[in-house]
């Protein structure tokens, strides 16, 4: 039987197994619908939505701008890259009509203008189908929300996906949408990422715009993509990135949107220190980055150990972003109308505590960390670290076990990821293709405005057999 008939029962396979550029190119051929991968998507998200949480709001009228799509192509018309790719978006990111919690108790905006990036990668044909869950004003990493409750991890429900863009990752992860868009102040697309065992991106600071974004703290806010896929995070990175003369970090950069795979042979690997040695790291993250390593020296990639003492979280990191968070909130927090969920309340007072002289301090560590960063990617091509320091999160739970010790899921979900925000530079988190559930993950950082190459560099990795993406079991 020809399971690419529509209406046969294997038919979900198909759509589900479908690369972003496979979706597209299959639905400008006519081998299936917009309507239909439309309607596939949000079949599952309405079925598993009690289960993992990962929307706030599914959208039912994607399917009018799924029928639009065909109509366009029934035409003649070419809707672009994305024809009818199903895409799920944080709610924090505005869309026209919509409306913005950022997962919040009391903060309700309908959006009269969508957000740039929304309105790019509609405009390349891609369709909305929901909004997804996220830790609370995208302050946190877990994704555990007081007003609607957890989002939960598919490799295991009873754990976190991470944060903030937890909801984005889960559907990607479960096949709830065939890719996403998150943001990352501290690693809030990576982290997520790693947890579920997807791609994420995290683009050079000024590469895509933020207008229409909610901030965190916009010296270190990005919006970047998750997919199962390297290929499914470039897809979306080529539409996204850009100039936007309306924000005034968008950068005037040229984008380059070649990701076609080349030799790891040559390539030279930094592996950051103290950085790495100094990490709550678990055993299983650690043999897993070290089999990493010996496989790129198989590869003939040169992998070299670099050394520099700012090359660590410090006390500074946190007083810059909490000194940007203060600034938004700091008029709602003394407003008894406006309520925050208790953990993310305490941490939001604590930012009030950052004095100027605070501040400056930290903007001087960080104008030095930057310089450092700058002298690394002189003497390697790339950084590599762990993503995470551990691969599970228990819903509820506020530390993570480290080598027999309670450590704080903060602090070893954020190690290796909040520390690129404030260099500035990109990142590519993948999933390593080894056992767990979910396995651990490797972040790729490199110079400013290198999307692209690793991009193509992560190509290689999946073709090397070195990074994969892997089903969580039931999904």
């Amino acid at each position: 039987m020809d399971i690419t008939r529509p209406g046969h029962p294997l038919r979900h396979l198909v759509i589900c197994e479908s690369s972003l550029t496979d979706l597209a190119v299959g639905i400008r051929r006519g081998e299936l619908s917009a309507r239909e991968a439309t309607d596939h998507y949000l079949e599952r998200s309405r079925r598993f939505q009690p289960q993992l949480n990962a929307y706030t709001d599914i959208d039912e009228k994607a399917q009018e701008r799924a029928d639009a799509i065909d109509d366009d192509l029934g035409s003649g018309n070419d809707p672009g890259p994305l024809a009818g790719v199903p895409i799920a978006i944080k709610d924090l990111i505005d869309q026209a009509g919509a409306i913005t919690t950022c997962g919040s108790g009391f903060y309700r905006q309908v959006a009269e203008r969508s957000a740039t990036v929304v309105r790019r990668l509609e405009a390349a044909g891609a369709i909305i189908i929901g909004r997804t869950g996220l830790h609370e004003f995208a302050f946190g990493f877990s994704s555990e929300n007081d007003w609607f409750g957890p989002v939960r991890n598919p490799w295991d429900t009873a754990t976190s996906p991470g944060g903030s863009s937890g909801g984005s990752a889960v559907a990607v992860a479960a096949g709830l949408a065939a890719v996403a868009i998150g943001t990352d102040t501290g690693g809030s697309v990576r982290v997520p990422a790693a947890l579920c065992g997807v791609t994420g991106l995290k683009v050079t600071h000024g590469r895509v715009p933020l207008t229409g974004v909610f901030p965190l703290a916009s010296s270190l806010d990005t919006v970047g993509p998750l997919g199962r896929t390297v290929d499914d995070v470039a897809g979306l990175y080529r539409v996204m990135a850009g100039h936007d003369p309306g924000d005034p970090w968008s950068a005037h950069q040229t984008v380059d949107t070649d990701s076609t795979p080349v030799s790891l042979a040559g390539l030279v690997v930094g592996v950051p220190q103290p950085w790495i040695e100094d990490a709550p790291i678990t055993g299983e993250v650690k043999n897993a980055f070290s089999a990493c390593l010996d496989r790129l020296d198989e590869l003939g990639a040169i992998v070299r150990e670099v050394r520099h003492p700012l090359l660590q979280p410090s006390q500074e990191l946190a007083d810059l972003i909490s000194a940007e968070v203060a600034s938004v909130h700091r008029h709602w927090l003394t407003d008894p109308s406006r309520q925050y969920g208790p953990e993310v309340a305490d941490r939001l007072q604590r930012t009030l505590k950052v004095s100027l002289d605070d501040y400056l301090a930290a903007q001087v560590w960080r104008a030095g960390l930057r310089n450092a960063t700058t002298g690394l990617f002189d003497e390697v091509d790339v950084l590599l670290t762990p993503t995470v320091g551990a691969t599970r999160k228990n819903i509820g739970e506020t530390s993570i076990m480290v080598e027999g010790q309670p450590t704080s899921y903060r602090l070893v979900l954020s190690w290796f990821s909040s520390l690129v925000n404030h260099m500035g530079v990109p990142a590519l988190a993948m999933p390593l293709r080894t056992a767990g559930d979910p396995p651990p993950s490797i972040q790729m950082i490199g110079p400013w405005w290198s999307e692209h190459r690793l991009l193509s560099l992560g190509r290689s990795l999946e073709e090397a057999a070195v990074v994969a993406f892997r089903l969580p079991p039931a999904w």
